[in-house]
């Protein structure tokens, strides 16, 4: 009878990540983060789990492993966080572009309720004060209709502004990611 061979896998161990993003963002990061020997975990991506959409906050979890005794494995850490700080600068940059107009309609907003509060008292006063009860409506309701405009407008500036800041960093991760895959390979 033949003599039957048992082969052996050979063990690897492993280390593990959990990255958490917007959905949207889940390709880019999988694809640096193979760069630094990163792959996503089969055993969780065959349960369904491995990317897990959570519908109420749009984020989503990427479960991923690498060999512990994988070579470079110190120049590899070390590129992966400068990978991660890049990514976390877009992210900054990307909220900024909304967070000034946001700031400035807001603030022409509130100064628009103040105008509006002083033409209502002016108007319930005794005796009314009908004419400062125009002039003080007037601003007031400019201060509510033109934080739109303002908006768009402080968006777009801070767009065109922080564009080619946000493409710098995207070159610096591509750069990062590539001697990354020098080092694997």
């Amino acid at each position: 009878m033949g003599e039957t061979e048992k082969r052996q896998k050979d063990f690897v161990g492993y280390e593990y990540k959990e990255v958490t993003a917007e959905g949207s963002r889940l390709s880019f990061l999988l694809d640096g983060y193979e760069n630094f020997g990163w792959k996503p975990d089969e055993r969780l991506m065959e349960n369904g789990q491995g990317r897990e959409v959570l519908a109420q906050t749009k984020k989503a979890t990427l479960w991923l492993k690498r060999d512990r005794k994988i070579i470079n494995k110190m120049e590899l850490t070390r590129l992966q966080r400068n990978f991660e700080a890049c990514v976390d600068e877009i992210d900054k940059l990307e909220k900024e572009k909304t967070s000034a107009a946001a700031m400035y309609a807001l603030a022409l907003g509130i100064i628009g309720t103040a105008f509006m509060a002083g033409a209502t008292f002016a108007v319930t006063a005794q005796p009314p004060h009908i004419i400062l009860c125009i002039i003080l409506a007037v601003p007031g309701f400019l201060g509510w209709i033109l934080p739109c405009f303002l908006y768009k407008q402080v968006q777009k500036k801070q767009t065109e502004k922080l564009t080619p800041l946000i493409e710098a960093k995207y070159d610096e991760i591509y750069e990062l990611c590539e001697k990354g895959n020098r080092l694997l390979y």
